[in-house]
């Protein structure tokens, strides 16, 4: 099934524009987001075609069964009850039926998990996306050799300045900077982590295994040594400090290769290091669940229009937008402990309502 069977078919039951025009946050530039309800036919609910939610090719229209929209309602999802919340003025067509199902039905304590919830795991990403921006990784892979260190009298040095300092001594080395990690033999040392003695073969008849067996190894080799070779330094490896780098370098560049680059270039002219058009949108939905607990209501047209395109312009701080979430976050707290919504929505006479427009809709086809 698509939109236009839905439409040819009259089975849509609500349509209204959603997004930054129902909020009040629309500027030039938006676009228009279109959000329904539709019923399936009596034959695709009974039978095997049943469609919980259609969408168009970019999503940016998209229409939710009855079924599947109250069940979401149920559970407290915000994009449906902002939906049912729709302002008059961006309703384009409404059944009757429609008005059986009511926001007071369905708003419970619950919403402190699904806005909330919501908004502090955007306010996570936003500090891990200020994070990336302000410690951009290189493209050029560390070696679990940078991690290395050489351990000299009271403190250490990294490995590779010591290969190219280590001093011509003992028939090890010929001349300063030209010890090979591929000649050298690791150990190692019982009751540590970390630490091995090193050993390096000059004549190339021990065939020790190296530090590492290829560039992009992760761990190091350790090798079998003659017990009457004597180690030339002992090496210290921070194997969690490269674990964390891995982890870093991973998520760094799959953030590159997955990031908006339109908006992240606004960001970058805005200079506030965070997505300013992702926490606009976090603080509108922590101001909701404020709403609801403070009022037991929900109204998703926002009274502080120019205070959240201020946010979205990035005229303001990192720190500033992260204090005002703090701040919401708190009041959310408690407000819920002081609410008199039910812990949740009533499931029985939601379904009930659900049951009986099926009933009337199914009668009427």
């Amino acid at each position: 099934m698509k939109i236009s069977g839905l439409k040819n078919k009259n089975l849509i039951l609500f349509e209204a524009i959603s997004g930054s025009r129902s909020f009040g946050l629309a500027t030039e530039s938006s676009d228009t987001d279109i959000r329904g309800v539709y019923y399936a036919s009596k034959e695709d609910f009974f039978g095997l075609n049943y469609t919980p939610q259609i969408s168009n090719e970019t999503n940016d229209i998209t229409y939710y069964e009855i079924g599947r929209f109250v069940e979401l309602l149920q559970k407290n999802n915000p994009n449906m009850l902002e939906i049912l919340a729709s302002p008059e003025d961006c309703i384009q067509h409404k059944n009757e039926l429609m008005n059986w199902l009511k926001p007071e039905d369905f708003l419970s304590k619950l919403c402190k998990d699904t806005f909330a919830g919501y908004a502090v795991s955007q306010i996570r990403k936003a500090k891990g996306l200020n994070k990336k921006i302000l410690n951009p990784v290189d493209k050029e892979r560390k070696s679990i050799l940078d991690f290395c260190f050489i351990l000299k009298n009271q403190g250490s040095i990294p490995l590779k300045k010591w290969f190219r300092e280590f001093p011509s001594s003992g028939g090890v080395s010929e001349g300063r900077g030209d010890l090979l990690q591929e000649k050298c033999g690791l150990v190692s040392i019982d009751n540590t982590k970390g630490i091995f003695a090193l050993f390096y073969d000059n004549s190339g008849d021990l065939q020790y295994k190296g530090i590492i067996q290829s560039g992009e190894a992760n761990q190091l080799s350790v090798s079998s040594v003659p017990k009457d070779e004597k180690p030339i330094a002992y090496l210290f490896c921070n194997l969690d400090a490269y674990s964390t780098y891995c982890k870093d370098y991973r998520e760094y560049w799959k953030w590159v290769s997955e990031r908006n680059e339109e908006r992240y270039n606004v960001n970058q002219q805005h200079g506030q290091n965070y997505d300013s058009k992702n926490m606009m949108h976090t603080i509108r939905l922590l101001q909701s669940c404020e709403q609801i607990f403070k009022n037991g209501s929900l109204n998703i047209r926002v009274e502080n229009r120019d205070e959240l395109l201020d946010i979205k312009t990035g005229n303001w701080s990192y720190d500033t937008v992260m204090k005002k979430a703090e701040d919401l976050i708190r009041s959310i707290a408690f407000h819920y402990s002081h609410s008199k919504l039910p812990e949740f929505p009533d499931i029985s006479k939601t379904t009930k309502i659900l049951t009986e427009i099926r009933e009337v809709l199914y009668i009427r086809s």
